[in-house]
C-alpha cells in the first residue's frame, strides 16, 4: 500500500529551530513541508487558507504558547510537539498530542514520531465508509473527539455549551456556541429548525407545524423555519 503523504507545518519562533525541524523533514520520503510559521497568531491565520495534516509545534513562544494555539483552533491538525523542556509533557497529552519531542531533536526519534502520525493517518483512511468521511473534531472534558456526521442526530443548546445526541452512546457536551457550532456542519445536510436544537436532515422521520421526529423523540420546530424544513428536505 502507497504510503500516505502528510502535509506538514512547522511553528517555532526560532529560526535555527525551524531549520533543524525542516531539514528531517525534506529527508522524510512520506512528509511534505507547506508553511514554516514563527508565532502562534501567524499560524492561526496560516491554517485558514492552507491544508495541513501534522503541526510540528513550539510550545514557549512569545505572546501566545503552543497551547494557546491550541485551544483558539476549532479544527486541529495532529499535532508534535517540539520543545525544549520536559516539563510540558503531561500537560501535552491532553491535546492529544501525537508525540512530545525534546530538542535538540535526533532523526530516529523524530522518525519514530513520524510513523505514529502515519500509522493514525492509515487508521483514518482505512476505517473510514463512504457514508463515515464527512466528520469534524470537539474538544470534549479537554480531549479532541472525532465526531462522524452520519452518526449525529441533532444538536441541542445547553447555556453556554452544545449537546451531541448521537445515534450511539452518550451526548457529548461541548464548549461552543449554536452559531459557532453550526458553521462547522455542512449546511445541506444540516439545519438549525429552533434557536436551541440544529438537526441532521437526514435523521428526520416526520414533521408537522409543531415539531418533527427522529427516533420518536420530538424537537420542536420554530414557526419561521417550518418553509426552510420543507425546502431543505424536498431538495
Amino acid at each position: 500500500m502507497e504510503q500516505p503523504q502528510l502535509k506538514c507545518a512547522v511553528v517555532d519562533d526560532s529560526r535555527l529551530q525551524r531549520l533543524a525541524i525542516v531539514k528531517l523533514i525534506d529527508e522524510h520520503p512520506s512528509l511534505e513541508l507547506v508553511a514554516e510559521w514563527n508565532n502562534a497568531i501567524e499560524t492561526k491565520n496560516g491554517l485558514l487558507d492552507t491544508k495541513v495534516d501534522l503541526l510540528f509545534l513550539d510550545i514557549e513562544m512569545p505572546i501566545l504558547t503552543g497551547f494557546d494555539l491550541l485551544d483558539d483552533l476549532e479544527n486541529k491538525p495532529h499535532i508534535i510537539f517540539v520543545t525544549g523542556k520536559t516539563k510540558y509533557a503531561f500537560k501535552a497529552f491532553d491535546y492529544d498530542a501525537i508525540d512530545y519531542l525534546r530538542k535538540p531533536l535526533k532523526k530516529d526519534r523524530f522518525n519514530a514520531a513520524v510513523e505514529k502520525a502515519l500509522s493514525m493517518s492509515r487508521l483514518g483512511t482505512e476505517g473510514a465508509t463512504v457514508e463515515d468521511d464527512d466528520y469534524i473534531f470537539v474538544k470534549s472534558n479537554l480531549k479532541k473527539r472525532k465526531i462522524f456526521l452520519s452518526q449525529l442526530k441533532y444538536v441541542e443548546a445547553l447555556g453556554d455549551y452544545v449537546k451531541l445526541i448521537m445515534e450511539e452512546g452518550d451526548p457529548i457536551v461541548v464548549l461552543a456556541t449554536m452559531k459557532s457550532f453550526e458553521a462547522q456542519l455542512p449546511s445541506d445536510r444540516f439545519l438549525r429548525i429552533h434557536k436551541s436544537y440544529i438537526v441532521n436532515l437526514d435523521k428526520v422521520e416526520r414533521y408537522n407545524s409543531r415539531n418533527i421526529e427522529i427516533a420518536d423523540e420530538k424537537i420542536p420546530l420554530s414557526r419561521h423555519k417550518k418553509h426552510s424544513l420543507i425546502e431543505a428536505l424536498n431538495s
